[in-house]
């Protein structure tokens, strides 16, 4: 609970600065209009063209999406309610409830919008509304890097140092990495949102995504951008780089570990243990990479709508199911619950 407060704290302070930037401090968002008089018309909102300009396709589309965020809401919701059994009552699962706890924010920053810009012909997002969903998409995510790096070390700790993991891994270590994992996502979100919203706009106000990301809305600018692309790129090579390296270190050791075990049922449940972080790890950060960390020549904006789905919706809603089904202590406890459910219902039957 300590953990929520102070998350629903950083969320505040952020979002209160993100409002102040975006009225206050950044310049307004000017274009000049091809106009015989070529007045200057200040923006006050964003256009998200969306996923596809076919009308056909927007009464499929909203059912897919709707579907996929109620599976995504649902299945992290349920692994939350899980892993508060206190047979669950270890590091792992406390990082598990605060990563599902990060999903359902993170999805629910882009989902919702993109549901009703389907159905909506006014798909225009307000200035304040997109310096608002660029800042927790980018708080959320980057948390969520640098939490799948602790989730990684606390792996770490329990396999190559299990006679000790309790004591090294204990709730003040576990709290420790998660507010340090939402701290750089606070700070880091705010030094880009800040950056992209003192660019001057110019030209047309449509950004040709599904949400208010920074590569689309760069390409907006009136000035030439190779520079903030560069920088662009650095950050995302620190961001992803920096807990990407500390996830590898953390499996050499932990892979060295386990091919030393002498018994075969040992290395399987050894490994067993972080098979399903492994397959998040990869779908997470290959997705971004994808799309930050690309040279320029193959930049493709559909490829990048692509990926950006994969990461922002798709592996949301699978990480519940790779959890839970390559998990033996949670089928255990759901089964048990549904068990203990089943037995009241047919009490009062």
């Amino acid at each position: 609970m300590c953990a929520f407060k102070l998350f629903s704290l950083f969320s505040a302070v952020g979002h209160f600065f993100t409002r102040y930037l975006g009225i206050y401090c950044l310049p307004q968002i000017n274009y000049v209009e091809e106009s015989g008089r070529g007045n200057l018309t200040t923006v006050t909102e964003f256009i998200l063209l969306g996923l596809s300009n076919h009308h056909d396709l927007q009464v499929p589309l909203f059912s897919i999406y709707l579907s996929i965020y109620t599976i995504t809401l649902m299945g992290n919701i349920l692994i939350i309610l899980i892993t508060m059994d206190p047979a669950l009552h270890t590091p792992m699962y406390f990082f598990l409830r605060i990563l599902s706890f990060l999903e359902i924010c993170y999805t629910s920053v882009t989902v919702p919008k993109m549901l009703v810009n389907f159905l909506s012909d006014n798909r225009g997002i307000s200035y304040v509304g997109c310096v608002a969903q660029m800042y927790f998409l980018l708080f959320l995510g980057i948390s969520e890097c640098f939490l799948l790096a602790a989730m990684a070390y606390d792996r770490y700790v329990a396999i190559c140092n299990p006679l000790r993991y309790r004591l090294i891994m204990d709730r003040r270590v576990c709290l420790f990495l998660t507010v340090l994992s939402w701290f750089w996502g606070n700070v880091v979100s705010l030094v880009q949102t800040a950056w992209v919203f003192t660019l001057p706009f110019c030209g047309s106000n449509q950004i040709n995504y599904f949400f208010c990301g920074i590569p689309p809305l760069i390409k907006l600018s009136c000035i030439d951008i190779p520079l903030y692309e560069m920088q662009l790129f650095i950050a995302a090579i620190l961001v992803i780089f920096i807990p990407f390296s500390l996830i590898v270190v953390s499996y050499t050791f932990i892979i060295s570990t386990i091919l030393k075990m002498g018994s075969a049922e040992g290395r399987h449940k050894a490994f067993s243990t972080c098979f399903s972080h492994l397959i998040v790890v990869t779908l997470y950060y290959g997705s971004c990479g994808l799309i930050y960390l690309r040279p320029k020549s193959i930049h493709l904006l559909d490829t990048n709508k692509v990926l950006a789905l994969i990461y922002t919706t798709i592996t949301l809603t699978l990480n519940p199911f790779i959890y839970s089904l390559r998990n033996k202590e949670v089928k255990e406890v759901l089964r048990r619950l549904l068990g203990d459910r089943m037995k009241r219902k047919n009490i009062f039957l």
